[in-house]
């Protein structure tokens, strides 16, 4: 199966090893992964601040970059979660390209489960682990089991749920920005419960969300790391 790859701006430009993690399982599980270099924003940023006009522009570029039948997958429910739901705000209900699109893009973990049927993909990774729900992939996409039953068959792996494992992290994009000592507060409330659950690896679909996480806990010198799924089910072989 050939899927086209997108690559959100986060994973680009801060953490491309997310990138890569995500070719290797998408290709060890038999796809052929094509990357197109003209791609760029999915318009959230834009979006989300009210720049409407602004984003149609960016949203446009994106529906034409991954033009054609083939499925989308990118290591962000967020970004995915923004296509789904929103393009349809920006162009209409009726609009054909972005419904098309709509149906064919999915986040990185809810891909392999439930388009590839596929719940072991042979990683190990020796750690106490817990992982987060971020908003966008919970509230937005409604993924919840993909990425346990995942993690469940990653050999080594000790995973346990945290306390209030629904309650956001505190990030929000701008929200971290705007509104910092709720921001912190949310993120020290995160950091807590996990280490509360035994955890020394706080995992997620979302680069932003383990970002925020990983910033604070280590502004507080707190003894826990943060790792993308895809990282984790790219390790061991």
């Amino acid at each position: 199966m050939q899927v086209q790859l997108f690559i959100p701006c986060f994973v680009d430009q801060l953490f491309p090893q997310i990138g890569v993690s995500t070719i290797k399982v998408l290709e060890k599980l038999g796809c052929a992964v094509v990357y197109n270099p003209s791609q760029t924003c999915c318009g959230q940023p834009a979006f989300n601040a009210g720049f409407h006009e602004d984003a149609k522009d960016v949203c446009r570029k994106f529906m034409r970059d991954f033009s054609g039948e083939d499925y989308v997958v990118a290591p962000s429910a967020s970004c995915i979660g923004f296509v789904k739901n929103y393009y349809a705000t920006l162009f209409g209900k009726d609009d054909a390209q972005a419904l098309q699109l709509s149906n064919r893009v999915y986040e990185f973990t809810d891909f392999i489960v439930n388009v590839l049927g596929k719940t072991d993909v042979g990683a190990s990774l020796y750690a106490k682990a817990t992982y987060h729900d971020s908003c966008a992939a919970l509230r937005e996409l409604g993924i919840k089991q993909a990425p346990r039953q995942l993690l469940a068959n990653v050999t080594g792996l000790q995973l346990q749920e945290m306390a209030d494992v629904e309650t956001c992290c505190g990030f929000g994009g701008t929200f971290a920005v705007k509104f910092q000592a709720i921001s912190s507060a949310m993120a020290d409330q995160k950091v807590n419960n996990a280490m509360d659950a035994g955890a020394e690896l706080i995992i997620s679909t979302d680069a932003s969300c383990l970002m925020h996480i990983n910033g604070y806990a280590a502004k507080q010198n707190k003894p826990l790391e943060c790792r993308h799924i895809a990282e984790v089910l790219a390790s061991g072989w």
